[in-house]
């Protein structure tokens, strides 16, 4: 029995060995997802997955997308490792419905195969100005990067004469003059950078700077007849039939994609990158300070109660890691943590709402301010800003209905409770003796001559010493 035993797991070990040597000996194409927001922890998995994929030798690695866009610094970490790759790469947007709009855009002109499927749309790739108060390009306020018309110039010629007559306000001027010269760099730069992507590829410039100027988007067949995509593709299978024997430049050198029969393998996100990216919406990271705070708030004013400061920890750790890798506004920050402190004070010496109020106008401000950013996926929900501020508010309102009702309460504790409070004599000798009050036994003197089981009045208390006299008086 133990020999049949043993030849039957040597056959099924020599069937897996053979597996695996027909799937070494093939062709692999490894996919990568990008399902959301482009931010730190998706930028980290794309950047450690196409090392890794250099490292396990695959024939082609691709990046399957549907992103509304991200933030500058992680879509150009991608970009980088894309474009320094030894491995052909292949963005494809995907399923339909989806879209690679602002930085998914200049992911796909970065990519040796670009490809869309059908029902996809790419562009909207302007650069988000910090703060969002800036104006698209092209809009009025915008500086136009393209030279005057003769026409353009005579009626500037004119407005310039008009203006000379009136007074001129410098320092207006001046302001004006740098937010323009900010936007018109921060335009300038992303023209530049989709511009030298589009030329690495062979792709479409003029459309490139147009999705960038004027925010243009275009569908995937539109994409293709513009050469803005290589081509459209209704499945992964269909993508791999279509890329393969194609010709692209890897790190200066052409090379021809061969993949005919490639075995397809995907390599998602692990679950500590999920958690990195859930986290790290501003949102989420909001929540998480603020149940941090509350949580800390709760342990201070109840010691020893161990649950609200441990949960609270937790989640203050988990909201200032988001923060750290997040685009956070110092003057935001400063307000939120000046609101945070206001309230605090407020629960511990109350001043009737006026410490309370004040931080709660600076929590309100602070939150609006915080993430110094409206890059698409990555802005502070104002559902959450107003839930927030309205709790932080019902928790205040409810801290100075508690502190005016302890004004009206009758004292129950120390010397001003046992004032006018009546004790049961003990025993007495003369001018002085023993009292009970409350199960305590106290020394007491009288100007009355007192008798065991009398009860007195207490008229004050020195020390350890109540004065009391009879309570029928």
């Amino acid at each position: 029995m133990s020999i049949l035993l043993g030849l039957g797991l040597l056959v099924v070990a020599q069937f897996l060995n053979l597996a695996q040597a027909q799937q070494d000996q093939g062709k692999i194409a490894r996919i990568l997802e990008i399902n959301g927001p482009i931010g730190p922890p998706i930028a980290d998995y794309i950047t450690e997955s196409i090392a890794g994929a250099q490292r396990d030798g695959v024939d082609l690695i691709i990046i399957e997308m549907d992103t509304p866009g991200g933030l500058d610094t992680s879509m150009r970490r991608i970009i980088k490792e894309i474009i320094a790759s030894s491995i052909p790469v292949a963005s494809y947007v995907s399923p339909s419905g989806a879209r690679a709009a602002s930085a998914g855009t200049y992911i796909l002109y970065a990519s040796h195969i670009a490809a869309m499927a059908p029902g996809t749309n790419l562009g909207a790739a302007t650069p988000v100005q910090l703060g969002g108060r800036n104006p698209l390009p092209g809009s009025d306020g915008f500086p136009s990067a393209d030279p005057p018309s003769n026409d353009d110039a005579d009626k500037n010629a004119d407005d310039d004469n008009e203006a000379d007559a009136e007074p001129d306000d410098g320092d207006t001027k001046d302001a004006m003059s740098n937010e323009d010269s900010m936007r018109a760099k921060v335009i300038n730069d992303a023209t530049a950078y989709i511009k030298g992507l589009a030329e690495l590829r062979g792709r479409n410039e003029d459309w490139a700077v147009k999705a960038v100027r004027e925010a243009a988007s275009l569908t995937a067949s539109e994409a293709a007849d513009m050469n803005v995509i290589d081509f459209v593709a209704g499945n992964l299978n269909d993508l791999l039939d279509q890329a393969n024997g194609r010709i692209v430049e890897v790190n200066g050198n052409d090379v021809t994609i061969d993949i005919d029969n490639a075995f397809l393998e995907r390599e998602g996100p692990d679950w500590a990158t999920r958690f990195l990216a859930a986290i790290t919406d501003p949102n989420v990271a909001f929540l998480l300070m603020t149940i941090g705070f509350y949580g800390l708030f709760f342990e201070m004013a109840n010691p020893g109660a161990i649950i609200p400061g441990t949960f609270g920890l937790i989640a203050l750790i988990m909201g200032l890691y988001a923060l750290s890798v997040l685009p956070v506004s110092m003057a935001g920050a400063g307000l939120l943590l000046l609101g945070l402190m206001l309230m605090v004070a407020e629960a511990f010496a109350p001043s009737f709402g006026a410490l309370g109020i004040g931080g709660l106008a600076a929590f309100g401000l602070g939150a609006t301010m915080l993430f110094d950013t409206d890059a698409p996926g990555f802005t502070l929900s104002w559902s959450i800003i107003i839930g927030t501020t309205l709790v932080t508010g019902a928790f205040m309102a409810g801290i100075v209905v508690f502190a005016l009702s302890a004004q009206r309460r009758v004292v129950t504790t120390g010397i001003p409770y046992m004032l006018r409070q009546t004790a049961i004599v003990e025993s007495w000798d003369g001018d002085k003796g023993w009292v009970l009050f409350e199960g305590e036994r106290w020394w007491a003197v009288s100007n009355q001559e007192l008798k065991a089981g009398q009860t007195v009045k207490i008229l004050a208390v020195d020390h350890l010493t109540l004065e009391v006299e009879p309570a029928d008086l």
